[in-house]
Parts: structure tokens; sequence; C-alpha cells
């Protein structure tokens, strides 16, 4: 029975979204997979919502994929196989593209597919006991749907390392590497990250968008005269804005911008 495996509470602009399979500590199979994709899709198109926390119930924010399914894919053939890398391949990008800010809270085990979802949020914090790894190779698979947000996170050469080598790291590890970017205790987690959904939420919503595309397609692309140009029109955009005249407008009248109401 696939259930309720994700659950979304919504209040004042945040849509908190909580794999709810806590008894396989959050793993993967196809019906979380598919409801997660389905909630992110969802949030996507949803104005009232400004940002998004990813998290996990129970002991564990995700440890990956579930045994029993990963048994019946093993059974599959390489077009069936194919067909499902690609549905959490699709999820994994409909979380990355989301065009609103996203935060991973990260609690306990966040392995392999959980490294991927952590990665291919905007932020992370992670409490002290949160555990990472790319964990793949050890039963002769591949962190590769995972890998373009992985190694996005911590950068080639880490990835190289924990790619390979397929050993679990902590949260200071991963602090240092950027996988994630802060370290707080469990008992102040979700009051850190309400303080960065304070500060997300004083942005102006097509302009936070905006950077999340901005980055994405700055980041690795060559300095050259065609960036140039299209980070400039980028800004002249931006000050044509409805949203500009609104945030200058109300930087000199001293009060604040509708969307910080």
């Amino acid at each position: 029975m696939s259930g309720n495996l994700v659950q979304i509470e919504r209040a004042d602009g945040v849509a908190h979204v909580w794999l709810n399979r806590p008894q396989v500590h959050n793993a993967f199979d196809e019906h979380l997979i598919a409801q997660l994709h389905q909630a992110f899709v969802q949030l996507d198109t949803d104005d009232t919502v400004r940002a998004v926390v990813l998290g996990g119930r129970g002991k564990s924010f995700c440890a990956g994929g579930d045994l029993d399914w990963m048994r019946r894919m093993a059974d599959f053939s390489q077009a069936e196989n194919l067909q499902d890398s690609g549905r959490l391949a699709a999820m994994l990008g409909a979380l990355y593209r989301l065009r609103k800010p996203t935060i991973a809270r990260v609690h306990g085990a966040a392995l392999a597919g959980g490294t991927g979802l952590a990665s291919a949020c905007d932020i992370a914090v992670a409490t002290p006991a949160a555990s990472f790894g790319t964990t793949e190779v050890r039963i002769g698979l591949l962190p590769a749907t995972i890998a373009p947000y992985v190694i996005r996170a911590m950068g080639e050469r880490a990835a190289r390392r924990y790619f390979l080598s397929g050993e679990r790291f902590d949260a200071e590890q991963a602090l240092r590497v950027g996988l994630v970017h802060e370290v707080c205790i469990a008992d102040v987690l979700d009051a850190r990250i309400r303080q960065l959904l304070d500060a997300l939420l004083l942005g102006a919503p097509q302009a936070l968008s905006g950077c999340k595309r901005l980055i994405a397609d700055v980041a690795g692309h060559p300095l050259d005269e065609a960036l140039m140009a299209d980070t400039s029109r980028r800004i002249a955009d931006a000050r044509a804005s409805a949203e500009a005249r609104e945030g200058i407008a109300a930087f000199f009248e001293k009060r604040k911008p509708m969307w910080g109401n």
C-alpha cells in the first residue's frame, strides 16, 4: 500500500514537505518517489507558497533506496529499469528547479538518494547526528541520478573520494565539503530554519525565482561576451519590473514592500 507517504503542511507562506515512511527511515520506493514528484510540481505553481522545507518523519531524513524496491529492481528488464530511474531523476529535477527557495532539514541518515535530496535543495541545515554517503558502489550501483546535484554541492574533488569509497561521513565533514551550509543541535534546528525562512521571505518572489535561474545558468559558464550580454539583460528586465518599482518605492518610503506584509 502506498498510503500517505508525503505530508505537506502549509503556514505563513511556507510549505513543509515531510517524507512519511519512518518505519524504514524514509527510504525511497516508487510510491514515495511519485508522491514527492507530485508535491514538488504542485508547490511550484502554488502562489501562496513562498518557500519549501523538506524533512523526514521519525529518526532519519532519508536512508536511500528501500531494500524491497531494490530487490524488485534487480529483476526488472533494462527498459523497466530505465523507466524507473527516469522517475527518480524527474523527481530530483523537479525539486532542483522549483522556483521557490528550498531548505533541507537533515537529521539522522541522509544516505545515497537522501544525500541527493539534500544536495538538490538550495540550503541544507543538519544536526550533528546526521550522516551522509554515496554508498551505491558497495552494492554494485552508481550514484548516477543524484550525481548532478551532489557534484554541484560538494564539488568534483570531494565527489571523487566519496563516490568511489562509498564512505559515510558526518555533518561536520558535510559542512567542510560544502554539502550542507550549517550544523546546529537538534534542539534549535527548527528555530534556525525559521530564521532562514524569515530572511528568505524578505526577498521579492520573482527576484528569488530569478536568482535561482541566474545561478543555474551562470554556474560553469565561460566569462564571455554572451554571458555579459545575458546578465545585462536580466538586470535590465528586473529594473523594469513591477516588483522592483514596489521594492524601491518601499525603501524610500521607509515601509515594508507588499510581499513583506
